[in-house]
């Protein structure tokens, strides 16, 4: 797989001579079927041979010994991109060249070592409370059925409490106290939002009734910790209007394969409302186009859903599949066009909603997939269609999820607001 890179003999003669230039190579055939570019290898292979260099000068002997030396050579490399005149005008770039090193050693030695535990280099953060409550996430994940997004969560709001534990000095969780409870919600308030507090204060709730039950605490203390006070139906959705709509999807490149891909993701986001999540877990499988329907079988209720399949979207779709999308074993629907070549996350869906938003000058708060979702669920109540349907074509377990878009005439308001106020 070198020639395919390299023209020299010498050059692949001096790779492969090299103590780690099996696994170089190896590195470089997972580059290739991930579809990286050819300048990513040109960049990465030097780089390599510089690590095997200097793990080599410093002690190492095998293969296993690498990942020892991953973090000296990062500190080097810092140095002497330094010291070659090219100072970082601020503490970011010298992270970015901190990082890409890292990511470049980190990711060839997960290729190279299959055994090696280091993942994608990002160092994970211990669990919070893992010695002294060693099965409180155990029972999320098997009593109650948590998802891996709540969990972490959970790891958010715990690794806040054990740090103020740790500043008082108290290190066992059998001596907490209302006081203590009191101080930890005070301090935390000023650098959380109102949504984020409320989280914040459930799964410390939880985690107490848990200490109560497991008999570590002598009393529940969960009914001490209070969240900021929340009115149902107290926010306005933040959708958009329909022209609003329109200029956005004009603001889509179609003529490349990424403005095709997020032309069908839009559509998808305003015709059926659905979540970035669910749009992120669609498989080929789910457009039936011969019955003409798009099954969306991952709801947050843990139902499916099929749905008549729009002359729209299924002309997006089929246009992205027939000249936007890689030619890959995935079956996901929505792929990365960026090596490497994998199934798009909710979050970058929600990401790309944002970036259009933002190109059409469309002024919303905390733009994203959401905003698509409140605009195709406000059309709807706009049109008159009954709530109980209108939950039940977007997702929602109950009515009262959906009577929020109902409070208000957002178009009436509108109206108002931009007249001279004679009508009324």
């Amino acid at each position: 797989m070198l020639e395919h890179y390299f023209l020299k003999p010498d050059t692949i003669t001096r790779i492969r001579g090299s103590w780690i230039g099996e696994p170089i190579e190896r590195y470089v055939t997972w580059l290739t079927e991930q579809h990286y570019a050819t300048r990513n290898v040109h960049r990465r292979v030097p780089l390599l041979m510089r690590f095997g260099a200097f793990a080599q000068a410093h002690g190492a002997t095998s293969w296993p010994e690498l990942p020892d030396h991953m973090d000296p050579f990062v500190v080097a490399q810092v140095s002497a991109w330094q010291a070659g005149g090219r100072q970082p005008r601020n503490a970011a770039a010298e992270r970015k060249v901190a990082y890409c090193t890292r990511s470049v050693v980190c990711q060839m030695l997960t290729v190279a070592l299959p055994a090696w535990e280091g993942g994608s280099g990002r160092r994970s953060k211990p669990t919070p409370f893992h010695h002294a409550v060693p099965g409180f996430f155990a029972y999320l994940k098997e009593e109650r059925g948590l998802r891996p997004a709540s969990v972490t969560l959970y790891h958010y709001a715990l690794r806040r409490l054990e740090a103020y534990l740790g500043q008082l000095g108290c290190g066992d969780v059998s001596a907490l106290s209302p006081p203590m409870l009191s101080g930890f919600i005070t301090a935390t308030a000023p650098t959380l939002g109102r949504s984020s507090m409320t989280t914040l204060c459930s799964a410390t709730r939880v985690f107490l009734r848990y200490l109560h039950r497991e008999g570590t605490l002598t009393r529940d203390l969960s009914r001490l910790v209070e969240a900021p006070q929340r009115y149902r139906l107290a926010d306005v959705p933040r959708a958009i209007t329909w022209d609003e709509v329109r200029r956005m999807l004009e603001v889509v490149d179609q003529r490349t394969p990424v403005g095709r891909r997020d032309y069908a993701i839009l559509v998808l986001l305003v015709t059926y409302g659905l979540r970035a999540r669910e749009i992120a877990a669609l498989r080929l499988e789910d457009v039936d186009w011969k019955r003409e329907r798009l099954l969306v079988p991952e709801r947050k209720a843990d139902h499916s859903t099929a749905y008549p399949l729009s002359a729209v979207v299924g002309e997006a779709i089929l246009h992205y599949v027939r000249d936007g999308r890689p030619a890959t074993s995935e079956r996901q629907l929505f792929l990365r066009h960026l090596a490497p070549q994998r199934p798009l996350t909710h979050g970058a869906v929600s990401s790309r909603a944002s970036h259009y938003l933002h190109a059409a000058g469309i002024p919303v708060s905390r733009a994203g997939s959401h905003t698509l979702r409140h605009t195709c669920v406000q059309r709807l109540v706009d049109a008159g269609f009954p709530l109980k349907t209108i939950g039940d074509y977007v997702g929602h377990r109950s009515t009262s999820s959906t009577e929020i878009y109902a409070k208000v005439a957002i178009e009436s308001l509108r109206e108002v607001a931009l007249g001279n106020g004679e009508a009324l």
